[in-house]
């Protein structure tokens, strides 16, 4: 019987590793949407005296400095850790930043508390989408990484509904109170990660082939061994694509310049650049700054802005909860593409809505429509841009480079967020509703983009989109009916029965016995 992870294995154990990971999602969503309300709050303006809007930018965008060098550091220290002891090590870092921040008096101190916090959200968001994917099933991908982006706005909604009930607490605590609670989920991690298993991909790259076997065979679960003929030909099927790849034989500058195996860089910049599309889609204006944004350029009073961001926040969460019946019936491409078309159109609404408003326009009606479209928004963004650009580099990224890629992906996506956060208050100070306008602009840009570059990872193995990279397709993939098509293309299907097969014919010569020999031998060899 294979080795059972907090009473579970098969099924029970990938729910067990999904919720460890969404509670990282959690995490960060409470950490986007927390600070947003907190910087409104009168007791926080007078202890920190009065700050410009520049310098609330600054303590706001800042927490992404932190962030972005706490995902490249995972690059290097990732695959050395391992996903479980990463996060753990991440949701350490952050605790200490809170502790930080809860205590501050000064500008310069909270600053500080950001940066560390946002170096453990860095690495922590860098290594659960990875890990999630690593120890999924081919069908089941897709909406484990949407149930954690789902989780993800339940952190968001969380952080709002928390400083809206807190905004009538005494002084002081209106506001630290919020920031302490991030210590919360730090426990929460504390309670799974040392229970749970690496990623088995992880493990057969670093040569760990006896634990990799025995992880493999817990999450197949129903009664599977590490001897299983099943478990057997998942392990031949990874170590093939590995032994082809043979990564480690190259140097960083190779693989940078494109000397190293098929599609290496091109991979790892497709993953980046799509999540670079989930930060330049405007999001994060209204994640951080909903309530600022309500009371500023709408003239909302406080205390119904703060009820409208967290109404927004429920909004955001149920869309983002029904992205999990389309991401895997629909592919990535088509869902990104709707999303991002829905999500222009909504800009372009708000645009003109605060735009007649400017000029004379009843400013009652035309803030009525403009907050309801912020709403419509949230649904659009929730229902594909939100998660398919952190499912994608998880997926696309060579196996031997998922967690460098990964890293880099989650790094462009906080130094993207860094500027958008900070552009965005002077921004709407100094534009008004023109600012609006850039956001409807590229969100229409990410349409061709998606159609034109972006081969579908939807009802394909992590290692059939090596494979697929193997065949040197083009830089356009429009065409390519392997690289669009939805169903699992049939190469791919029969790519795997053959490992499966050689594996089948070569312990049949051995007779029986043949499978718990050669695990004997592999464990002597490791």
């Amino acid at each position: 019987m294979a080795r059972k992870y907090l009473g579970g294995s098969g099924e029970r154990l990938t729910v067990w590793i999904s919720v460890a990971a969404s509670i990282v999602l959690v995490f960060y969503g409470y950490d986007q949407g927390v600070f947003g309300n907190v910087i409104i709050n009168e007791n926080f303006l007078h202890t920190f005296g009065y700050p410009s809007a520049d310098m609330q930018g600054v303590m706001t965008s800042i927490y992404n400095i932190g962030c972005f060098i706490g995902a490249m550091s995972t690059v290097w220290t990732g695959d050395i850790l391992g996903r479980p002891r990463q996060i753990l090590l991440g949701s350490t870092v952050i605790a200490i930043g809170a502790i930080i921040q809860t205590a501050s008096w000064t500008v310069a101190q909270m600053m500080v508390g950001r940066i560390v916090a946002g170096l453990g959200t860095g690495m922590n968001t860098a290594t659960a989408g990875v890990w999630q994917a690593e120890t999924s099933k081919m069908r089941s991908r897709g909406k484990l990484v949407i149930i954690q982006m789902a989780n993800c706005i339940t952190g968001f909604s969380i952080s709002n509904w928390l400083t809206l009930g807190f905004s009538f607490a005494p002084r002081d605590v209106a506001w630290r109170f919020p920031l302490a609670f991030q210590i919360f989920f730090t426990l929460c991690i504390y309670a799974l990660c040392p229970f749970l298993p690496d990623s088995p991909r992880l493990l057969i790259r670093k040569g760990k082939y006896e634990e990799a076997y025995e992880v493999l065979a817990a999450l197949e679960g129903h009664g599977a061994t590490p001897d299983s003929p099943s478990v057997h030909a998942q392990f031949n099927i990874i170590k093939d694509i590995l032994d082809r790849e043979h990564m480690n034989t190259y140097s960083w500058w190779q693989l940078i310049s494109g000397r190293g195996p098929a599609g290496v860089l091109r991979r790892m910049c497709l993953g980046a650049w799509m999540q670079a599309m989930n930060q330049i889609s405007g999001i994060n204006v209204t994640s951080y700054y909903m309530s600022y944004i309500f009371i500023n350029a709408l003239g909302i009073s406080e205390l119904l802005s703060r009820i409208l961001a967290a109404a927004g926040s429920v909004d955001y969460l149920i869309f983002a909860c029904l992205a999990y019946f389309v991401i895997e019936r629909y592919g990535r491409r088509k869902v990104m593409m709707v999303s991002a078309a829905a999500c222009s159109i909504c800009w372009i609404v708000i645009s003109i809505a605060l735009g007649l408003s400017a000029h004379g326009a009843d400013s009652y009606k035309m803030g009525i429509l403009a907050v309801s479209f912020f709403f419509i928004f949230f649904a659009s963004f929730g229902m594909g841009v939100l998660g398919v650009p952190w499912l994608y580099p998880t997926e696309i990224n060579a196996l031997e480079m998922r967690t460098k890629g990964a890293s880099l992906a989650m790094a462009t996506n906080w130094i993207c967020n860094y500027a958008v956060v900070q552009v965005t208050l002077p921004g709407i100070n100094n534009l008004g509703w023109k600012f609006w306008i850039i956001w409807a602009v590229i969100c229409f840009a990410f349409i061709p983009i998606t159609y034109l570059f972006y081969p579908e990872t939807a009802n394909r193995t992590l290692e059939d989109i090596d494979r697929f990279f193997e065949t040197s397709p083009g830089i356009l993939v429009h065409r390519n009916k392997l690289a669009v098509q939805l169903p699992r293309p049939t190469e791919f299907v029969e790519a795997d029965e053959r490992i499966a097969n050689a594996e089948a014919e070569r312990n049949e010569k051995r007779g029986p016995g043949s499978v718990a020999s050669e695990h004997v031998e592999t464990k002597e060899t490791v």
